[in-house]
């Protein structure tokens, strides 16, 4: 039986790319979170359009790590391999769903949004702090999925402290 291929899990090859091929799975979720924003089908907007569209995008790269997480490592030789970065596209997701209406009112607001939630996702996953690098020891695909996803919700914390405290919401 022929292996089917690993585009799914490496995020349709943006997990090749180099340097620092996690950053590059993350951009695909904030371009079509900005694509969604700028056309006006904004999560307060059109929620019927944007929520299922980041749903859906959480929901298909995650289950590519369960799916094809296994199979990845074995075909790169090692747990967690770079390659592999459906994680950081599915948690990527998570902060940008929860953007407020205030923060995403004017252009300048959702560049500045869609940055801040970009940064603070990535910084919660390469820093991974407790609890998130204890699940990294997870078997598998849910091992590679885990962690981004706990850094996402940190990261969608952290943004609406951020927004708290500069009075966006």
């Amino acid at each position: 039986m022929k292996s089917q291929p690993l585009w799914p899990i490496t995020t349709f090859g943006l997990g090749y790319c180099r340097p620092f091929p996690g950053t590059w799975g993350s951009i695909p979720t904030v371009l079509i979170a900005a694509a969604l924003i700028g056309l006006g089908h904004g999560p307060q907007q059109s929620p019927y359009l944007y929520v299922p569209v980041m749903l859906g995008v959480l929901i298909f790269f995650s289950a590519a790590c369960v799916v094809q997480g296994d199979r990845a490592e074995a075909r790169f030789g090692k747990k967690d391999p770079s390659q592999v970065v459906a994680d950081e596209t599915a948690g990527q997701a998570i902060p940008l769903l929860w953007l407020p209406a205030a923060a995403i009112a004017t252009p300048f607001q959702i560049a500045g949004s869609l940055f801040a939630a970009f940064v603070l996702f990535r910084l919660c996953d390469i820093i991974k702090p407790w609890p998130i690098r204890s699940v990294q020891s997870v078997p598998g695909g849910w091992g590679i999925l885990v962690d981004d996803l706990l850094a996402g919700l940190l990261a969608a914390g952290l943004l609406w402290i951020g927004f708290f405290i500069t009075g966006s919401v």
